[in-house]
């Protein structure tokens, strides 16, 4: 097995976000928990978009977070060093949440509720499943170069210098990137405006 520092050696020289993130979790693998605790810092709100994207269902976001750190805590030991950190903690994440659904529909079989609370219960996780298709629907028709800059922003979290540094362009292009892009949404869910209320 490669020591840690030689996995980093590929043609594709990782950024300093990357850099970042693999010195924190050199730091975690040697015993520094607190390196553990930046990690969580700088990436939550990340995870929390990701869940809330994967499930349209805020009510779970914090105890599904909680389980993600949780699992990457155990984990991050064995951390290979062959992809970035944000990957392999989008797969956790990925993996939770297909946990909580497969939790919820054994809930759903055996926890009995009188008819009129069934169907409030339902029309109501249905709305909320409904929005968050159509917001993730009208993004997909944006065009690339608004979406992608759009997504790492309001959704991946990063810093307008960080989605600059990632796509080669300057951070007042970026930023007028993503203005553009948030008004092209609020005119593409504008129909759906009621639904939102």
């Amino acid at each position: 097995m490669r020591e840690n520092q030689n996995t980093n050696s590929d043609s594709r020289k990782p950024t300093s976000f990357e850099d970042e993130d693999f010195e924190l979790i050199r730091k975690f693998q040697s015993g520094d928990e607190a390196a553990f605790t930046k990690l969580v810092l700088k990436h939550k709100e990340k995870v929390r978009n990701l869940i809330y994207l994967t499930l349209g269902d805020v009510d779970y976001i914090d105890d599904i977070s909680q389980d993600v750190f949780i699992s990457a805590f155990k984990m991050l030991s064995n951390f290979r060093y062959e992809s970035k950190f944000t990957t392999w903690l989008y797969r956790v994440t990925v993996n939770k949440c297909k946990d909580y659904l497969r939790k919820k529909k054994v809930r759903s079989i055996f926890s009995p509720i009188d008819e009129h609370e069934y169907h409030l219960r339902s029309r109501t996780k249905s709305d909320s499943m409904d929005i968050s298709r159509m917001v993730r629907k009208a993004i997909d028709k944006l065009p690339a170069k608004l979406r992608e800059p759009l997504i790492l922003r309001d959704i991946e979290g990063l810093s307008y210098k960080e989605i600059a540094d990632k796509s080669g362009l300057e951070v007042g292009t970026i930023k007028s990137r993503i203005f553009r892009a948030r008004q092209a949404l609020k005119i593409i869910l504008e129909p759906f405006q009621k639904d939102f209320l």
